[in-house]
């Protein structure tokens, strides 16, 4: 008779107890907040950096438009060294007339080079109106040698270049005429010196 209690046989095999899966790792929360936090700051280096280097490129460019100013004030400065160390060259003192019997001026001339115009204790100009120069060769017409303004002390200068047909001048004079200067002198003398 068989057994009513079934038999190992009857039962299907085990495998054995389930296998443990292991968990997913637990994914911090921190590394996301440290690779955000080191973009931004890279970022924020990023921009520093452009910021700086803008600010120094602007510099640079201040300092080199500086160095061609003083460049061509060296050479301005070298020319009038030659120009008084050449015996050739006259210096014209010039002396206020009526209308500004106070002021006086220095012309520094050379027949090649040009020279330069020093003035002081002129008057403002008035509105319309600039100061002229003049160089006069013998009994020739008078030759413009350039317009000037004066400060708000009389003071005024001018880089006076070459005149072309002028090689000796017997004197100077600076009259006032309407801005810009004019070929021939129409307005009032201010100055004049004779070499």
């Amino acid at each position: 008779m068989p057994s009513a209690v079934p038999g190992p046989e009857s039962f299907p095999a085990s495998r054995g107890p389930d296998p443990v899966r292991p968990l997913p790792p637990r994914r911090s929360a921190l590394w996301p907040a440290i690779l955000t936090g080191a973009m931004a700051a890279g970022l924020a280096a990023v921009i520093v950096a452009w910021t700086v280097s803008s600010t120094y490129e602007r510099r640079l460019d201040a300092l080199n438009r500086d160095a061609d100013q003083l460049k061509i004030e060296v050479r301005n400065q070298q020319t009038i060294i030659a120009i008084l160390r050449d015996p050739a060259t006259q210096l014209v003192a010039l002396a206020g007339l009526a209308p500004a019997p106070t002021a006086r001026a220095r012309v520094m001339w050379h027949a090649h080079a040009g020279g330069l115009f020093v003035a002081s204790g002129l008057p403002q100009p008035p509105e319309g109106k600039t100061y002229q120069l003049w160089a006069i060769s013998g009994d020739n017409a008078p030759v413009s040698a350039g317009v000037f303004s004066v400060d708000v002390n009389g003071t005024g200068s001018l880089a006076v270049r070459p005149l072309p047909g002028v090689s000796t001048v017997s004197a100077f004079e600076v009259t006032l005429e309407p801005a810009g200067g004019l070929p021939a002198p129409s307005g009032e003398m201010y100055l004049l010196g004779k070499s």
